[in-house]
């Protein structure tokens, strides 16, 4: 596995999630992945009726896509490792819907032009869920079905409450797991993570001048050299914790081979993070660094 692969590129990552999907189920339906992903180019293209193409900086098309090829690995590598609650096919072809459209509550209704949809980012799970309610009863799937992958998105909240998203089964529950598992390690072991921690700053600071209480994420930072001072703790303290307990620990089946062998998600975080650390160790470092991308 190597966590090189273009994920600027829609058609690399559907490859490459296509192929975990197939060994899986050799006997799947060959176009599930590439409609799914043509629905989520779509939708963040401005190719969806009703909306426009993303704005949002951070949350845009390739963070989805980083989060979709690492929920592929990861379920991929679960599938092998033959727990004893195995994912059946349709699971896991809702999970790959719910990756796909778990940050299109950014996108902006036609017509909205005040801001960029960064000013959701506080309703944006919600919001999401809202449309992929439309999309996929526009494309003929059930309610049950619809059901599931709402409750999937919802654990993609950095405040999702899990024990109370109504799950309708051990293997919906699980594979939303692996979906919260999936969206924090795919952002956070890109390459570009700590350069992109600027625009995530600018991404709270749009939302927290039009969200009211100010008792959430995007309240907690004042700057964003704050927010680059408080990510290694956060990576230690929150994103560590809930990989290992809320989620389960899915993310152990990104180790290969499975159980002992290297993750190299977890690896290339936890190099991310020392450079950051040692980025803001130095304070004028950090203000060029800003400088850079105009945070100071």
């Amino acid at each position: 596995m190597t966590l090189n692969l273009p994920t600027k590129d829609p058609a690399a990552v559907a490859e490459e999630v296509q192929a975990a999907y197939l060994a899986m189920f050799p006997d799947g339906d060959k176009n599930f992945i590439p409609k799914a992903f043509q629905w989520a180019v779509d939708a963040f293209t401005g190719r969806n009726p009703g909306y426009q193409a993303v704005d949002a900086r951070y949350h845009d098309l390739e963070h989805t896509l980083q989060g979709a090829l690492c929920m592929a690995r990861i379920l991929r590598g679960r599938f092998f490792a033959k727990p004893s609650l195995m994912l059946t096919q349709r699971i896991t072809e809702l999970g790959f819907l719910s990756i796909l459209l778990h940050d299109t509550g950014y996108l902006k209704k036609a017509g909205d032009d005040e801001g960029t949809g960064a000013k959701y980012t506080v309703v944006h799970v919600g919001r999401s869920a809202d449309f992929a309610a439309e999309l996929l009863t526009q494309n003929n799937f059930d309610a049950r079905e619809i059901a599931s992958v709402q409750s999937m998105i919802c654990c993609t909240g950095v405040d999702a409450l899990l024990k109370v998203i109504p799950f309708q089964s051990d293997v919906e529950r699980i594979t939303g797991l692996c979906l919260g598992a999936a969206d924090l390690l795919g952002q956070m072991a890109a390459d570009d993570y700590i350069e992109k921690l600027p625009i995530l700053y600018s991404e709270f600071s749009e939302a927290s001048r039009l969200t009211l209480p100010k008792n959430n994420v995007v309240s907690m930072f004042s700057s964003a050299r704050d927010l680059l001072n408080k990510t290694p703790d956060f990576w230690e303290r929150y994103v560590k914790p809930k990989l290992d307990r809320e989620f389960g620990g899915q993310h152990r089946y990104l180790n290969d081979p499975f159980p002992a062998g290297p993750n190299l998600y977890m690896e290339k975080i936890e190099a991310n993070i020392r450079k950051l650390r040692i980025l803001i160790a130095s304070e004028s470092d950090t203000t060029q660094f800003l400088k850079r991308y105009k945070y100071v």
